[in-house]
């Protein structure tokens, strides 16, 4: 290595302690992250009870059809009324035929709440994945 070489590869005293700008924000791995999100919410979701995991199937079918832009999924104040209208959809969808007499008296309201629960908590989590993955950086 020649005198030339040497003085080009030593680091200035100027800059020595100094980190190089591109190592100052360090980015996040942040696909891994939401991999370890997802993968945890699947453990979670094995434990649901059977009748729940299979009202969480027509709710992710209905959600998965809502993730488009602009949908009301993503809406900054999502509006009651359309949200009871979704879930009341999947409840006719889940709930089993009914006999002509429960069919009089209305919905299961104890279904009904728990699919809207089921539902909302959907939302939330996509919701939260759009906004860690999905963030505008201008």
């Amino acid at each position: 290595m020649n005198q030339f070489e040497e003085s080009y590869l030593r680091i200035p005293e100027a800059y020595s302690g100094r980190m190089p700008f591109y190592l100052t924000y360090p980015m996040t791995n942040v696909y891994q992250t939401e991999k370890e999100y997802e993968r945890d919410m699947e453990r979670m979701k094995e434990l649901y009870p059977k009748r729940m995991k299979k009202l969480l199937a027509y709710v992710e079918e209905e959600c998965d059809k809502m993730e488009y832009e602009g949908s009301m999924m993503y809406d900054e104040y999502p509006d009651k009324v359309l949200m009871y209208r979704t879930a009341a959809g999947i409840y006719d969808k889940a709930a089993p035929i009914q006999d002509a007499q429960r069919r009089e008296r209305g919905r299961d309201r104890d279904l009904m709440d728990v699919i809207q629960v089921l539902l909302y908590d959907e939302i939330y989590r996509r919701r939260g994945r759009r906004r860690r993955c999905c963030r505008r950086w201008w």
